[in-house]
């Protein structure tokens, strides 16, 4: 009968805590696992920093130093964040409070800007002279009109220099005021003519006794834009004719491709029109008399026409003497139609009564005063230069070929170009039609990819962050903590047997040794170690059934012994 030694049976031990893991990693272990958590501690704060951080976007760009001091102590006091942008000249504060501040500092007036006008005049002085007074107006009458030519959308600074002179009280010697305007443009920007006048009148408008023809306005590398319309014609062409000469090409050019286009087919014809224009100006005056007429035919200016009439004695005749000397007596009535009786006297002579006339007319010389001024901007000469592609006909095997027109077409569609232009042979006007195959050298635009696009490249800048931190935080989780807590599992310990036997049974990895082979009779066979533990086992198995169904319950739970 064969001994059984007594197998002491632990019963499952419950699972260790954490705190008991912890204490069973070594030094390595432990490093890994507090790094990991670190990092993670790390990413969770940076996560949430950057997801609290607020969008800024500009409060005011194109500051001066002077303003952008202003503005920054203001903020300061305001408590509000902010941060600097194209080397200072931009400040940024957080989106949701833009509006709000920029009301806010508008109601202390800042920005003020680096021109000042009218604001000048609030802060005069105890003790100002007159002098100092007229200066600080015509400072702030300088800075007012330099804000209102900045308005423009094409102007990008000004400055206004007036010269006021001083009036006294005589009126002959009173001077005049002038102005003087530069301006910068925007780059690509110009000034037509009617912005110029506006800007002439605006400063002409704003000074008393100010004329038009007094303000030059110069552009910022020196060029005088404002021309009087005398002075235009002598310096030369100008800005506005030059923009007529465009217009007038242009126009043509279009004329040309539109009556083109239907026949050879879009993108088939390319047209340049040359125009040469008269800009000179032309002034005669003419004095014309004609023949002198009749004065019935004649235009009369002026008559005058004077009358006069009177009554005067005849001479005295006969003897002179004391009877001639005496007045005449009353004259009797005649009888019978007698002649009358003679004076007493006989030497009195009887009354004459007297007329005068006088006509003076005057008549009209005739004149013709004839004065012609000439500016019309007549069209001197016109070249026009056009090229046609060649035609794609069909082939009967399929497919096209590019052929050449024929010089009918050619001849057909010269004329065109010419009756569209209005061609004159006495002006010299030339037109030339080119009929060649055009170069398709085009390559198509290459498509930008999805992620060069500006849509993906912001929706990547929005998520980089988020996504960032959750990455980081797997890796750490798989790469230092994951590997540390693996670690604190400690394998089973092997329940005591008599003889060490059970010992390899309840190990992790035990050795399952083969069944030996089959035995000819008579054969003598050699018993293994691992044939002999097997047996061990087996007799332990049938005596105490009990511990070997814990030591397996121990196996299929993964708990020590």
């Amino acid at each position: 009968m064969s001994a059984v030694a007594e197998v002491p049976v632990t019963p499952p031990s419950a699972s260790p805590n954490w705190l008991q893991r912890l204490s069973a990693l070594d030094r390595s272990q432990r490093m890994r696992l507090g790094a990991g958590i670190a990092l993670l501690v790390v990413a969770a704060v940076a996560a949430m920093v950057m997801g609290r951080q607020p969008d800024y976007k500009v409060l005011f760009s194109n500051l001066s130093d002077k303003d952008g001091g202003a503005i920054v102590a203001q903020l300061s006091q305001m408590n509000v964040p902010y941060k600097h942008a194209d080397g200072g000249g931009a400040i940024l504060i957080p989106a949701e409070r833009v509006h709000d501040v920029r009301l806010r500092l508008a109601t202390q007036g800042l920005p003020r800007g680096s021109v000042t006008g009218f604001e000048l005049m609030e802060t005069n002085r105890f003790g100002m002279t007159q002098f100092q007074e007229r200066l600080n107006f015509q400072r702030g009458l300088e800075g007012e009109l330099t804000r209102s030519i900045q308005a423009l959308s094409s102007v990008q600074g000004a400055r206004v220099h007036l010269a006021l002179p001083n009036q006294n009280g005589f009126f002959r010697e009173q001077q005049k005021p002038s102005a003087s305007v530069l301006v910068s443009l925007h780059p690509g920007r110009i000034l037509d003519r009617a912005q110029l006048a506006g800007i002439v009148h605006l400063v002409a408008s704003s000074v008393p006794e100010l004329a038009p023809s007094a303000v030059s306005v110069l552009d910022d590398t020196g060029k005088l834009l404002s021309q009087s319309p005398d002075a235009a014609g002598e310096e030369g062409i100008n800005a506005q004719q030059l923009l007529y000469v465009q217009q007038i090409e242009q126009q043509y050019a279009r004329r040309i491709m539109e009556i083109l286009e239907p026949v050879v087919g879009r993108n088939n014809v390319k047209a340049q029109v040359s125009a040469e224009l008269d800009f000179s100006r032309t002034e005669s005056t003419s004095e014309q008399f004609r023949p002198n007429q009749t004065p019935d035919s004649g235009a009369i200016r002026s008559q005058q026409v004077l009358e006069s009439s009177g009554t005067a004695n005849k001479t005295a005749t006969g003897v002179p003497g004391a009877v001639t000397n005496q007045p005449p007596a009353p004259s009797a009535a005649p009888v019978n139609g007698a002649n009358p009786a003679p004076t007493a006297g006989g030497q009195q002579g009887a009354e004459e009564s007297t007329s005068k006339r006088e006509s003076t007319t005057n008549y009209e010389v005739d004149k013709t005063v004839k004065v012609t001024r000439g500016n019309n901007w007549a069209i001197k000469r016109l070249s026009a230069a056009v090229v046609v592609n060649y035609q794609a006909l069909a082939e009967e095997k399929g497919g096209a070929s590019p052929k050449p027109l024929t010089p009918e077409q050619i001849e057909q569609m010269t004329g065109l170009v010419r009756e569209t232009i209005g061609f004159n042979k006495e002006r010299g006007d030339s037109v030339n039609l080119m009929n060649t195959p055009f170069l398709t050298s085009e390559t198509p635009a290459a498509a930008v990819p999805l992620w060069k696009q500006p849509e993906t490249i912001e929706l990547a800048k929005t998520f980089a962050w988020p996504l960032g931190a959750v990455l980081f935080a797997a890796l750490v989780l798989l790469g230092l903590v994951r590997p540390a807590l693996k670690g604190t599992a400690k394998p089973a310990e092997a329940v005591p047997v008599a003889g060490g036997q059970l010992s390899a049974l309840e190990a992790d990895e035990p050795d399952r040794p083969a069944l030996p082979a089959p035995t000819k009779k008579d054969e003598v066979v050699e018993v293994t170690p691992e044939q002999l533990r097997l047996e061990e086992a087996r007799v332990l198995a049938k005596a105490n059934p009990v511990a070997v169904a814990n030591i397996l319950k121990t196996w299929v739970h993964g708990d020590a012994a």
